[in-house]
Formats: C-alpha cells, sequence, structure tokens
C-alpha cells in the first residue's frame, strides 16, 4: 500500500474578517496549499470540503464545497461534503487519505473554510450548541452539568455577559478532573498562559499577547472554573491541504524534502461509556489505535496539537495520548512539560484558544503547525528536532465524551 504525504498545506491568518466573504478565504488557503505543493488545481483528483457555518449563516444549506471551490478554480472533479462539528477539518483529511489509499487519484485536496463572525453573535453560538442530540437538550445538559457537583463554585466566578453553553459542559469536566484527581484552576490556567505565550511568535494567530497565570486567573470568569482567556474565540479562517500518494510526488514534481509522511489517521466515534470509565475514553482509544497503526509510541512523539477549546482540552488529552498518566496533566502543564523546551511541547501555535477556532478549518490548521514544525520552519516557536508530531482533534459531544474524535500522526520522511 502506498504510502501517503502531505505535500503543501497552508492556512489564512485565523480571527475577525469583516471584509471577506468565506469564498475570499477559502481561495487564499488553496492558493496558499497549491503553491506549497507546487501543483495546480488540475492535477486535484478529488476534493474534501469541511464547513459547518455555510448553511447556517451564509444560507447555503446544500453542496457548500461544489459552491466555494467552483468559485476558487476547482471543478469537474468529484467533490465531498463533510460535517462532523469541530473534527470537520481532520475528517476531510481522513477521507482524503483514504481515497488515496484505495487508488482512486493520485493527488487530493482537504479544505476548510468558515465565516463564523457575523452581527448576531447568538447564532454564532448556536452552532456549537448543535453538536450533540438536539431532541435531548435540557436531559441532557443536566446530566453534564451534573459532572462539576462536588465543586462548589466560588461567588462571582460566572459572566453575567452571553456565553456559549457548551463552556458548562467544559467547567463540568474541569470540577470532574479537579474533584477525582486534584487538579487545580491554576494548572488549568497555567496551560491557558503557556498557549498565549506561544501564539505571540505564530503570525497566523488570531490572538497574539501573552498572559501570565495570575492574569489568566484575574481575567473575566466565564463559569468556575474557566475564565475568559481559557476559551477558544469565535474565528473566520481557512485552510488546506495536498495530499499525495508515491506516484502523485513524482507526477507534480513535489520537493520530496518538505513532504511529511501521514504515518497514522484515525477517526472515532463516542460510545455510551461512563464518566468513571477513562481507560475507555474515545481519545484514548484512537491514540492507541494510530500509535499501532504508526509503530510508534507516546516516547517518540517529538510535538502534539490537540484540542483545546478551554484549555482543560489539552490537559485531559495530554493523559489520553499517554504523555502523562490518568491525573498527572494538570501537575505536569504547571510544571513546564508542554512547553517549547520542555518535555513534550503541546500546541507549539497557540492552540484555539489563541490561535483561534474556525471549526472546520480548525484540525486542518492544527495539521498546518504540525507540518511546518517537522520542515523546521517555525521560526522562533520552533521545537527543536522534531521528527514524529502528532494530531487530535474531537468534535460535538454525545454521552460524555467527543462525538467524533480523529488522530493524525505525522512523520519526517
Amino acid at each position: 500500500m502506498s504510502n501517503i504525504y502531505i505535500a503543501g498545506i497552508a492556512m489564512t491568518v485565523f480571527g475577525r474578517h469583516p471584509g471577506r466573504s468565506v469564498d475570499d478565504l477559502a481561495g487564499e488557503a488553496l492558493r496558499g496549499a497549491l503553491n506549497d505543493a507546487g501543483c495546480t488545481a488540475g492535477d486535484l483528483g478529488v476534493a474534501y470540503y469541511s464547513g459547518i457555518t455555510n448553511g447556517a449563516l451564509q444560507g447555503q444549506l446544500s453542496i457548500p464545497g461544489q459552491v466555494v471551490l467552483s468559485k476558487i478554480g476547482v471543478q469537474g472533479i468529484p467533490i465531498f461534503n463533510v460535517e462532523n462539528a469541530c473534527a470537520s477539518g481532520s475528517t476531510a483529511v481522513h477521507l482524503a487519505v483514504q481515497s488515496l489509499k484505495a487508488g482512486s487519484c493520485d493527488v487530493a485536496l482537504a479544505l476548510g473554510a468558515e465565516k463564523m463572525v457575523v452581527a448576531d453573535k447568538a447564532k454564532s453560538f448556536a452552532l456549537f450548541e448543535a453538536g450533540w442530540d438536539v431532541s435531548r437538550v435540557e436531559e441532557n445538559f443536566k446530566i453534564l452539568a451534573r459532572m462539576g457537583e462536588g465543586i462548589t463554585p466560588p461567588p462571582g466566578s460566572e459572566s453575567d455577559k452571553p456565553f456559549s453553553r457548551f463552556m458548562k459542559i467544559y467547567a463540568g469536566l474541569c470540577r470532574h478532573h479537579m474533584s477525582q484527581y486534584g487538579t487545580t484552576q491554576r494548572q488549568i490556567a497555567a496551560v491557558s498562559a503557556k498557549n498565549h505565550q506561544h501564539s505571540v511568535h505564530n503570525p497566523y494567530s488570531q490572538f497574539r499577547q501573552p498572559f501570565t497565570i495570575q492574569e489568566v486567573l484575574a481575567a473575566p470568569p466565564i463559569t468556575y472554573p474557566i475564565t475568559l482567556p481559557m476559551c477558544a474565540p469565535i474565528s473566520d479562517g481557512a485552510a488546506a491541504a495536498i495530499l499525495c500518494t508515491e506516484e502523485g510526488l513524482r507526477r507534480i514534481g513535489a520537493d520530496r524534502k518538505r513532504c511529511v509522511k501521514v504515518a497514522a489517521s484515525v477517526i472515532r466515534s463516542f460510545t455510551h461509556r461512563r464518566i468513571d470509565e477513562p481507560l475507555k475514553n474515545i481519545g484514548r482509544l484512537a491514540a492507541i489505535e494510530a500509535y499501532d497503526q504508526a509503530g510508534l509510541s507516546p516516547v517518540d512523539m517529538d510535538v502534539a496539537e490537540v484540542h483545546d477549546a478551554s484549555a482543560m482540552g489539552e490537559i485531559i488529552q495530554a493523559e489520553n495520548l499517554g504523555f502523562v498518566g490518568l491525573g498527572d496533566g494538570g501537575v505536569a502543564a504547571e510544571r513546564g512539560d508542554f512547553t517549547i523546551g520542555g518535555r513534550i511541547p503541546i500546541n507549539p501555535s497557540g492552540g484555539l484558544e489563541s490561535k483561534g477556532h474556525p471549526l472546520g478549518a480548525t484540525g486542518i490548521g492544527q495539521l498546518y503547525e504540525l507540518v511546518t514544525q517537522l520542515r523546521g520552519e517555525a521560526g522562533p516557536r520552533q521545537v527543536e528536532n522534531a521528527r514524529h508530531a502528532i494530531q487530535e482533534n474531537g468534535g460535538g459531544l454525545l454521552g460524555v465524551e467527543e462525538g467524533a474524535l480523529a488522530i493524525h500522526i505525522l512523520s519526517k520522511p
């Protein structure tokens, strides 16, 4: 079976782009990826488009990929529309990998684009709250919110301004971890401060302001123990990747020295596990499968990008990826293990908290950072001698975990 490579990858700056359309953002990402790979749109054999906002915010309820891609130079080839909540971009990459392995073509495109910043912020918040079973919203919300029982929020620790109710779920996960393992709000703040400091050196990041741990703790509250800098913002943006087989690399004349091997690509969906069954966590099971697929282990990983829609996500996923034991993520974060220069740098891009979170583009944006790291092109945020990298990207919520979760392992050739 042919090896699969990322030959070209690009992203826009994530953030607020009031004067730009989703087509414009997608076009910038596509042109960047094609240029990076040294090919043209005519070399593409298939395209996977990930976008969630096209229907809800722009009214393009059907064929968003065909509409967007036709405006930026891609037509005639098979185009598939991918929706897997916040894991949509990674799912598009996974499907591109499977298509290439099946031999249907030798060059594939995965592109994610979102235009989330609109005048009616409630519509943007509603996109997050659509990522679970909408027929059981109140029932699910009460069950998940109870995860935080046993930790009493201090007075004044919840915002009086509107915010996504999903943050209450993240807060419940935080408080559950705090009650089970002794994790502290300061340790969660350490993750956020580290990621905001990493983002200073990322020109594609929505926020590039450094924070200390104390500044994160003193920031406006969202819902205990989460404060504003611990949360991913609403973002516009796009990212695109060109994936190739060995034959495809030869056909387009790609620079082999800059091509990065996809050593593993895994997608899993939730199970009806209980909250007291962490060894059955979707992220842990997907990681085990990915390590087996790549013939590598957690100790082989040099850098990681994980889904930190709130800072607690990084602690949980560091444990699921096997970098630390269950309950040790907070201690390791505060100790500096996940900082550039630490034992296993996580989110050198700044993570979703800083870089931004344009849902369908997020996963490909994570892969952009890891490809940049493995190429040795990350500048001041470069992880020294990075050879193997891992990405985790989750989407939606069912039961007590993500509805869909993707893991990719990338290796330097």
